[in-house]
């Protein structure tokens, strides 16, 4: 069969399960793992829940297994959890009860909703097939409210330069208003080498 000649270019993830079906299962449970033993999985939605009122909207975009907007769920917010791999969602569903998990494509990103915040973490963006770069953050830039705010992390060495993803994120609408190098609010300098950018509408 013909792969659809409208459809967005695969992802690196969507490459990378297809040529080894273990690997999403092994990553679901690397991470059920790390939770078991009391290791700090959710530094990321610690810091999008110290920016947002109680009740906030939040769409947690390539949330794998569900630890952030888990989390971000039992601290009181309304969540959306989206991930192109059904392994990862279905884990979501077992593990974090509550926020709406939803199997999709970022680049085809189309929801009712409109959020008070996107977090985008676990390096997602790197695993973007580069010609949907651009089209997933406008696709973003369209799900804020006016006052929303994006914030995406990843880190460096992952074939995305921060300055490209920079450039693509002005693109597509969306500003930084803050540059972070890690998710525990350490400034983002020349030398960093994760970057966690907090977006707004331009």
């Amino acid at each position: 069969m013909n792969a659809d000649p409208s459809a967005p270019e695969p992802s690196a993830w969507v490459r990378m399960t297809e040529a080894d079906p273990g690997h999403s299962p092994a990553y679901v449970q690397r991470f059920r793992t790390l939770a078991e033993r009391g290791t700090d999985i959710v530094g990321e939605a610690r810091l999008v829940d110290a920016m947002l009122p109680r009740g906030s909207r939040v769409l947690d975009a390539g949330c794998g297994p569900g630890r952030v907007g888990g989390h971000l769920a039992r601290a009181g917010h309304d969540v959306v959890g989206v991930d192109v791999d059904p392994v990862l969602i279905a884990a979501a569903v077992e593990d974090h009860p509550g926020p709406r998990w939803l199997v999709g494509d970022l680049a085809l990103l189309d929801l009712p909703d409109r959020f008070d915040a996107i977090v985008c973490a676990g390096n997602v963006v790197t695993f973007l097939a580069p010609s949907t770069r651009v089209e997933v953050l406008r696709r973003f830039r369209a799900h804020l409210a006016p006052e929303g705010r994006a914030v995406v992390g990843f880190g460096a060495g992952r074939d995305y330069p921060f300055e490209d993803f920079l450039a693509d994120a002005g693109t597509a609408g969306l500003a930084p208003s803050v540059l972070l190098s890690t998710w525990h609010l350490h400034p983002f300098t020349p030398d960093s080498d994760f970057l966690v950018a907090v977006l707004a509408p331009a």
